[in-house]
C-alpha cells in the first residue's frame, strides 16, 4: 500500500429526483480528503431528462426496454462526458481519474437487483481520463443492499468531529450514517425522503416541490393520518436494509382529502418522525450530534420537525457546517473511485449487509 498517493478525482452523481448532475472535484487518497475544488449542478437537457424519466423502473426484461435503456445511457454518458469538458476547460488541473455514479433507474435489493446508467468505459473514451463506474453491483450480487454507499465519505468528512454523532441524508430516500466513539459505523435507509412531499404537492398543487417548506408550515398534521403512514411495514424492519423512493407511494393515497397545506405538513412530518423513529428504534447509541444533508437541509419545515422530535440533540445542516450541499454525492463518487484505485472497500456489514468489506465499482483504462 505504499503507492497510495494523493490524486485528483472528479466525480459525477445524477440526481433520481431530476435535480441535475453533480461534477465535483475533490483531492483524495482514499482515505482523507485534503482538498475540494469546485462544484457545479448541472440541470439536464430537456430531451436527456425525458428519455431518463421514460425508462425509471424499468428492467431489461424485453428487447424493446433493453433498446430503450441503452440509447438513454448513450445519450445520458454523452451529456456527462460534455460536462466533464467544460470543467476541464474551466479548471486548469489534471484529473487523475473520475468517478462515474450515473443514474439510478432501478433498486430492488429484495431481489438482489439494481441499475445506473451510465457507461464508464464510453466515458473513458469520450474524455481520455480512466473512470469507474458500476459501483453497486458487486455489493448486491454478494447478498449485500446496494445502499448506502455515502457512509465511507461522510465518515472522511467527520473524522475530527465528536462522536457518536449521526449524519441524515435526505434525498429520494432518507438515509442514516452513525459513527462511534471507537470508529463504529453503521448505516441504513430509514424510510421515505423529499418524493412523498414533492410528489403530493405536484398532484394537489402543480408544483414540482414545497419550496422552503412554506406549505407546510402553514399547514396542520393530521395525526391520524400520520399513526397510519407511519406502520409501513419497512419501519418495522430491522437494518441493514435500503429500498427505491417507490417504495413508499402506495400508502400516500391516504393524504387524498387533505388540503395542500395539511397534505404537505403531514407528508413533511411523515418523513421526520420516520427518520427519528428509525434512530431511536435501531441505533447502537444516541448520537450527540446530527448533521442534516441531501436536499432535504434546505426544507426550513422539516428540518424543523426534525429538531423537535431531537430535543436536546445539536442538530445542524450540512450547510451550517460549510459543506458544499449540491457536490456531496458527487464529492463521494470521486472518494470511492480512488478507493477502487487502491482496492479499498466502499460497503461494509453495517453499512449494507454485505457479507464482508467489498471493493466496488468497475475500472476502465484509456
Amino acid at each position: 500500500m505504499n503507492n497510495i498517493k494523493t490524486i485528483n478525482a472528479l466525480g459525477i452523481s445524477s440526481s433520481t429526483s431530476f435535480e441535475g448532475v453533480g461534477v465535483a472535484m475533490i483531492k483524495t487518497d482514499g482515505v482523507d480528503v485534503f482538498g475540494f475544488g469546485p462544484v457545479y449542478v448541472v440541470p439536464y437537457d430537456d430531451d436527456v431528462r425525458e428519455m431518463i424519466e421514460k425508462v425509471h423502473q424499468l428492467k431489461p426484461d424485453s428487447p424493446e426496454n433493453a433498446v430503450n435503456i441503452r440509447k438513454t445511457e448513450i445519450a445520458f454518458t454523452e451529456f456527462c462526458a460534455g460536462l466533464v469538458k467544460e470543467f476541464l476547460a474551466d479548471y486548469q488541473e489534471k484529473i487523475d481519474i473520475i468517478g462515474f455514479a450515473g443514474h439510478t433507474i432501478a433498486h430492488d435489493p429484495c431481489n438482489h437487483y439494481t441499475h445506473q446508467i451510465g457507461d464508464g468505459k464510453m466515458l473513458a473514451e469520450l474524455t481520455g481520463i480512466k473512470t469507474v463506474s458500476k459501483f453497486r453491483r458487486a455489493d448486491i450480487m454478494a447478498g449485500g443492499q446496494g445502499a448506502p454507499f455515502t457512509p465511507i465519505y461522510y465518515g472522511a468528512l467527520t473524522a475530527k468531529m465528536r462522536k457518536p454523532m449521526a449524519v441524515v441524508d435526505i434525498g429520494n430516500t432518507s438515509d442514516v450514517v452513525w459513527f462511534g466513539q471507537n470508529g463504529e459505523m453503521m448505516a441504513f435507509v430509514t424510510g421515505p425522503g423529499n418524493p412523498v412531499i414533492d410528489n403530493w404537492v405536484l398532484k394537489k398543487g402543480a408544483m414540482h416541490m414545497d419550496y422552503n417548506g412554506k406549505l407546510a408550515i402553514t399547514g396542520k398534521v393530521n395525526q391520524q393520518i400520520l399513526d397510519t403512514l407511519m406502520r409501513h411495514k419497512y419501519l418495522a424492519k430491522p437494518p441493514p436494509k435500503a429500498c427505491d423512493r417507490s417504495f413508499f407511494n402506495e400508502k400516500m393515497e391516504h393524504l387524498n382529502g387533505l388540503s395542500l397545506e395539511d397534505g404537505a405538513a403531514t407528508a413533511t412530518a411523515y418523513v421526520a418522525e420516520s427518520i427519528v423513529y428509525s434512530m431511536n428504534s435501531y441505533l447502537p447509541e444516541p448520537p450527540l450530534d446530527v448533521i442534516i444533508s441531501g436536499g432535504g437541509s434546505k426544507n426550513p419545515t422539516l428540518v424543523r420537525f426534525i429538531r423537535q422530535r431531537l430535543p436536546g440533540l445539536d442538530v445542524k445542516t450540512a450547510q451550517e457546517i460549510g459543506w458544499s450541499l449540491g457536490g456531496i454525492d458527487a464529492q463521494a463518487a470521486a472518494f470511492w473511485a480512488v478507493r477502487r484505485l487502491y482496492f479499498l472497500p466502499i460497503s461494509f456489514p453495517f453499512t449494507t449487509g454485505v457479507p464482508e468489506p467489498m471493493i466496488g465499482g468497475e475500472l476502465f483504462e484509456i
